[in-house]
């Protein structure tokens, strides 16, 4: 008898995910629905596939949205996070089981008991961030912990960047996933995190300007900035006791004070809408957020305005981006600044159809053990095939794929609203990953505590 798995959305993450349940619906008795608000979107060589079918499913239409969850045994939603709550409650009412990669929301962990006493699994936060990050952390957290060790430190950054061979631009940085997260980074709230037994706050306007330096072997240096909320994920490690708990995002070296400029300049803002934005030009966009001058241009008004000099890197980095062409528009009516520069930036920063992404991920665990302290670093690099199958789309979609799949066939039971950090979850997809080369490489080095190349400017 075939069983049926339902996959909502079909963007940019889903190309591994599909591939690897297609390839495994033959042995596996698989039959595969995709449902997509744009069904013809979907590639010729997916939809083609016998054991695939697609429907066209607008997420708003109770209806359509209902049938599509009745008919299936598993659900995988790769929807915006900000929907799974309506696949969620439809699971509840016909007893189906649900895999996303985003953070659970206190919407979604609010069906727990429901869950449960369905005896469903809601796996949430099984991509890569959030998702593989938190399984190969807990891997070697409870590996410390069952030769008695005790945790003191932990550090954990990611990213998603492009490869080196494509590293062609002056930012390092090309888009691999949501373009509109990357603009918005580090927005809506404070960053906190706790440093050698001390609480440490960074606003945002003082985030970019706050980094750490690393290395990984073979690809050089890299940086790293503060997450949101580095302490949210306290009580699931069980870090209660850690005296350095930080998690943060990870860019080439002199991104970040880059990026700063954005901010200063105000380009960052979502909050409000920009008037006759969809006839403005770049450069009339930079030119809003400047004084008036009878007689200064913009680019000189800009360096005054950022403190720059000719000759320091960032303002090439400027020029590099088009920011003050004359002749190529924002084309979105009512834009928010943010809107604004996000189209800007996907003209540069768009992966081109050859082109290679990087995931880099980065764990420190500091651990004392039989009185003396010791430490791990655990560093992965995964790089994409193309501008289809990414290393951003095979890091998120074949932990979600597997999982979906693994409680298909009974191997992960444990009912309930969850994320990713127990061994029955944990142990057989690392080790499946390490089959499609995602594997991490561990190095055991002296303890050093907090980080001492970390800067304040």
């Amino acid at each position: 008898m075939m069983r049926k798995i339902l996959v909502i959305g079909a963007g940019k993450s889903t190309s591994y995910l599909l591939d690897y349940l297609l390839g495994k619906a033959e042995e596996e008795k698989l039959e595969i629905t995709i449902g997509d608000i744009n069904p013809s979107a979907i590639p010729a060589t997916v939809a083609g596939h016998k054991h695939c079918s697609v429907i066209g499913l607008d997420i708003f239409n109770k209806t359509e949205r209902t049938n599509a969850i009745a008919n299936a045994d598993i659900v995988i939603s790769m929807l915006p996070a900000r929907f799974h709550i309506k696949v969620a409650e439809d699971c509840v009412v016909h007893k189906k089981h649900l895999v996303t990669a985003s953070y659970v929301s206190p919407e979604l962990l609010a069906l727990d008991e429901k869950v449960k006493q369905n005896g469903l699994v809601f796996m949430n936060e099984i991509g890569l961030d959030p998702g593989l990050d938190h399984m190969s952390a807990m891997e070697v957290i409870d590996r410390i912990r069952d030769k008695g060790g005790k945790i003191i430190l932990f550090e954990s950054f990611c990213g998603g960047l492009v490869a080196p061979e494509h590293d062609n631009n002056l930012w390092n940085y090309k888009f691999t996933w949501n373009p509109r997260n990357v603009v918005l980074a580090g927005q809506g709230g404070t960053a906190k995190f706790i440093q050698e037994g001390t609480y440490k706050y960074i606003p945002y306007h003082r985030l970019f300007r706050r980094t750490e330096f690393f290395e990984i072997e073979g690809y050089g240096r890299f940086e790293g900035y503060a997450n949101r909320d580095s302490l949210g994920y306290r009580e699931a490690y069980r870090l209660q006791n850690a005296l350095t708990l930080y998690r943060g995002t990870m860019r080439r070296v002199g991104f970040s004070k880059a990026w700063n400029m954005f901010i200063q300049l105000g380009a960052t803002d979502d909050t409000y809408t920009i008037e006759n934005s969809e006839k403005m030009s770049y450069r009339e966009f930079i030119n809003l957020f400047l004084p008036y001058s009878p007689t200064d241009s913009v680019e000189l008004k800009l360096r005054h305005y950022l403190k720059l000099d000719q000759d320091d890197i960032r303002w090439d980095k400027l020029l590099e981006l088009n920011i003050f062409d004359h002749t190529k528009f924002i084309n979105i009516p009512n834009a928010t600044p943010a809107q604004a520069l996000q189209k800007i930036l996907e003209d540069s920063w768009t992966l081109k159809a050859e082109e290679k992404d990087m995931i880099v991920m980065y764990h420190k665990f500091g651990y004392e053990l039989n009185g003396e302290k010791k430490q791990i670093d655990s560093k992965l690099v995964v790089i994409g095939e193309n501008q289809t199958f990414t290393a951003m789309a095979k890091t998120v979609g074949l932990p979600v794929a597997m999982a979906a799949l693994k409680i298909l066939n009974g191997k992960i039971t444990t009912p309930g609203v969850q994320i990713p950090i127990s061994k029955e979850v944990y142990k057989p997809i690392l080790e499946e990953l390490k089959t499609y080369g995602v594997k991490f490489k561990e190095y055991e080095v002296p303890y050093l505590g907090y980080n001492p190349n970390s800067v304040i400017n």
